[in-house]
């Protein structure tokens, strides 16, 4: 079972209403995940952390069994601002008013929003498999748009890609998480069958508008930043058989964005957490070793 023992929650913030689960004992850490996923993306990491860690592992608003606010025209209600927002107030409802935070792909880019909006708030943050938003789309070339053609694509205006992908979202998920060097093997059958029943009418929707926040007010919020860094330090992890590396320079990129960088890559694709489990878990714990927030 996943996340067997674990707590299941509904919790509200300003704008959605957040499910996660909580388990384990010691040092609260948040555990976000990507797209097109849910929290259960965390499970093979969650059982080998339970033992040092509290873990929440939330679904970001728009996914999973989290809520699908109503969007607006520039997009706000799924910008990486207001997702962030949603992990401060929960966490804070927990009695967490420090935390560390691993994070995954669209996670990740949830997690560095968050330390810069609220810097008193996360220590430290471990980030799987991204370079900076602004970063990407400044440095794209043939062979990362190819590879991220789905940036692309999602951020078109509505509701051309939910059309295409409502045609046959099944394919369309596996296609889309299937096509690295791992191809599925990454995913047991409960997780899998956790994101295709969560890959709703609605979800893909909300999927879309946090790709159409990326492209526009999420970069609107960066130039707005004035260069400020992310303070805190942050361990870079990115997999060695993907589309990252190959297609840019991960630690010379979050340099531009942190002071404090360090990391490497695993001998892996995209999906980390679910292929290489005990790495990334023995990561997690090296990095936040001895840490205490609350």
């Amino acid at each position: 079972m996943m996340f067997d023992g674990f707590e299941d929650l509904e919790l509200p913030t300003d704008g959605a209403r957040i499910r996660l689960r909580r388990g384990g004992n010691g040092p609260p850490l948040l555990l976000l995940h990507g797209y097109p996923q849910t929290g259960a993306m965390w499970h093979k990491v969650a059982e080998r952390l339970r033992d040092r860690f509290t873990l929440l592992v939330p679904d970001l608003r728009g996914y999973g069994r989290s809520s699908k606010p109503a969007s607006a025209p520039d997009h706000a209600p799924y910008s990486k601002r207001a997702m962030a927002a949603d992990m401060v107030q929960v966490m804070g409802v927990l009695g967490h008013e420090t935390f560390l935070i691993a994070a995954h792909d669209r996670g990740a880019r949830v997690a560095h929003r968050l330390m810069l909006d609220h810097p008193a708030r996360a220590p430290g943050a471990v980030l799987l498999d991204i370079a900076p938003t602004r970063e990407m789309y400044a440095g794209t070339t043939d062979a990362f748009a190819r590879a991220y053609w789905h940036w692309f694509f999602l951020c078109l205006p509505e509701p051309f890609p939910e059309r295409m992908i409502a045609g046959d979202p099944e394919f369309y998920w596996r296609k889309k998480c299937g096509s690295g060097s791992a191809g599925l093997s990454p995913f047991t059958p409960e997780a899998l069958a956790e994101y295709l029943a969560a890959w709703t009418p609605e979800t893909i929707h909300a999927s879309c508008e946090d790709y159409r926040a990326a492209a526009g007010i999420d970069l609107r919020h960066d130039d707005e930043d004035g260069g400020r860094k992310v303070e805190a330090p942050l361990r870079i992890l990115w997999g060695e058989y993907g589309v990252i590396g190959r297609c840019f320079d991960p630690l010379g990129e979050w340099r531009k964005r942190a002071a404090d960088v360090s990391g490497r890559a695993l001998p892996g694709c995209h999906y980390l957490a679910e292929e290489l489990p005990d790495l990334v878990a023995d990561e997690i714990a090296a990095f936040f070793a001895g840490a205490r927030p609350g």
